[in-house]
């Protein structure tokens, strides 16, 4: 690997030209340099004295102090026209050798593209009408070995851009943009649940137990303690128990990981928000999810006509709520598929619908492969899909109208599951046997489902109140919001498989979402 670090001529000529400027005594990678101004500072602050200013055609500010990365560099004699880039966008810094003096104008020269600077001088406008900084002072604050990408195409290679991140935020604004646009969506749901009176807490990433989802673990060794611990691949039940402790409306937003595949919609470890509501049930929840998304969907959508990926979604409340069943039926034209009909039948509609199901698939499970298979991607704007069946749903609390059913609903948007959530299962025994049910689907060759928690069955024997909880994917809501296509476009640091450069293990980013 370390072949990769081996420096090309490019990189050996800035690399020289690091020490000797470090033999003139001059430090390549600067101090601390407090900044006055960001670039869109500097120039909304020109603007407004500009707009009070009476003699408007050679006006100026005082000095600013501003720093960024040189985007580009262009000489003209005694003159040179710099272009800096920082978090909040561009600016140009005008540059006269007879002010900043012969030594600094000269170590212009020795400047490059990705180089960051600080410059210190006041504001104007130039003849051409652009907002520039006048640079009266100039120093290096850190050089660049590695010289940025091309600067009209920018990092263009898919699979480089998430690989090296901190290479497409360099070059690409857009790149910057969407993180920027997450950032705002999280703290959004954060002052909408803070609004609300909903506590936000934190709870164990390692757990003795997978529990609070079907999903595949990542399983490592604490040493000192010689025992298996599990990443989580739901905080579900810890959070639970805190409804059992007292806390009645508590969140938590963070990491979930799950040992699974990768695509545009998957990534091993995502972002979660969890909540959880004591005497509140499946409709609460659904409550819940439209006014949280729509909070934060307002901010870049006021009038809740998203548009994502070339395509309009209403997001205008009341959301559809439909059941499952319902749904199947309208797809098959089968009115007796029920969850307790015959396997035969439900085999039956599955196989005219061309969608592949397990020997030991129950009718249960058939009907909800039908669903995923011929239904899900059709569901464009939001939707609740609700009455799961209960075999499929060992937290849930069962439906008072049908046995065979739980209150738990799926929130679907862009033909994409966005949220689950259900009434909370708060009867101990029938926790007990769910758990009991799960340890036999395991034992018959279904390795996602759930473990058993003993530990959660006896906080339930101490009483939690009725409940209504929800699970949303804060990454896919991001997907929606900032209109990009792949998951891994607003996680920062997406999880890539190892690359080795002529091996089979050299894969493209392409390869592995068609998984």
């Amino acid at each position: 690997m370390i072949d990769e670090l081996k420096l090309n001529s490019t990189q050996e000529q800035r690399l020289q030209v690091i020490e000797d400027l470090r033999k003139e005594g001059i430090d390549p990678y600067g101090q601390r340099y407090d900044r006055t101004h960001s670039s869109e500072q500097a120039k909304v602050e020109f603007e407004k004295a500009e707009a009070q200013a009476v003699e408007k055609e050679h006006f100026t500010t005082a000095p600013m102090k501003l720093a960024g990365r040189i985007a580009a560099k262009r000489d003209q004699g005694k003159t040179a026209f710099v272009h800096i880039t920082d978090q909040a966008g561009k600016i140009q810094v005008y540059i006269r050798k007879d002010v900043v003096g012969e030594e600094n104008f000269a170590m212009l020269k020795r400047l490059y593209a990705g180089d960051i600077i600080g410059v210190e001088g006041p504001a104007f406008r130039t003849k051409t009408g652009e907002v520039s900084i006048r640079a009266e002072k100039i120093i290096i604050l850190s050089k660049s070995i590695n010289p940025p990408p091309e600067k009209f195409h920018g990092l263009t290679d898919v699979e480089m851009r998430y690989r090296q991140r901190y290479v497409d935020l360099m070059s690409n604004p857009e790149v910057r943009e969407t993180f920027l646009k997450r950032s705002q969506i999280m703290q959004s749901i954060r002052e909408y649940m803070a609004g609300q009176g909903y506590l936000e807490v934190e709870t164990p990433m390692m757990h003795t137990v997978a529990g609070g989802a079907a999903a595949r673990p990542f399983i490592t060794h604490h040493n000192a303690l010689d025992m298996e611990l599990y990443l989580r691949i739901a905080p579900e039940l810890y959070l639970k128990r805190l409804l059992v402790g007292g806390f009645e409306r508590v969140y938590e937003i963070n990491r979930n990981f799950r040992n699974e595949g990768i695509s545009i919609k998957h990534n091993p470890e995502f972002t979660m928000m969890e909540v959880y509501q004591a005497y509140g049930d499946m409709e609460t929840m659904m409550d819940l999810s439209e006014e949280v998304i729509c909070h934060a969907a307002k901010k870049f959508f006021p009038d809740l006509k998203v548009v994502h990926q070339e395509k309009e979604l209403n997001f205008t409340r009341p959301w559809r709520r439909v059941s499952m069943l319902d749904l199947v039926r309208e797809v098959t034209g089968c009115n007796e598929l029920t969850y307790s009909c015959s396997r035969e039948l439900a085999a039956e509609q599955a196989k005219k619908l061309h969608v592949p199901i397990e020997k030991n698939d129950s009718a249960a499970k058939i009907i909800v492969k039908i669903f995923e298979e011929k239904i899900e991607a059709t569901l464009m704007d939001p939707t609740f899909v609700f009455g799961y069946p209960k075999e499929t749903s060992p937290l849930a609390k069962g439906s008072k109208d049908d046995p065979a059913k739980v209150d738990r609903f799926e929130l679907f948007i862009y033909g994409r599951e966005i949220g689950n959530a259900f009434s909370e299962l708060n009867d101990s025994e029938d926790q007990l046997a769910r758990f009991e049910n799960q340890i036999s689907q395991r034992e018959a060759g279904d390795d996602e489902a759930h473990q058993m928690d003993t530990d959660y069955v006896n906080a339930l024997r101490y009483g939690m109140p009725p409940a209504g909880g929800l699970g949303l994917g804060i990454d896919r809501i991001v997907m929606l919001l900032t209109n990009s296509a792949s998951i891994r476009d607003v996680i920062l640091f997406p999880t890539m498989r190892k690359r080795v450069a002529g091996t089979a293990e050299e894969t493209t980013v392409e390869a592995e979402e068609q998984k």
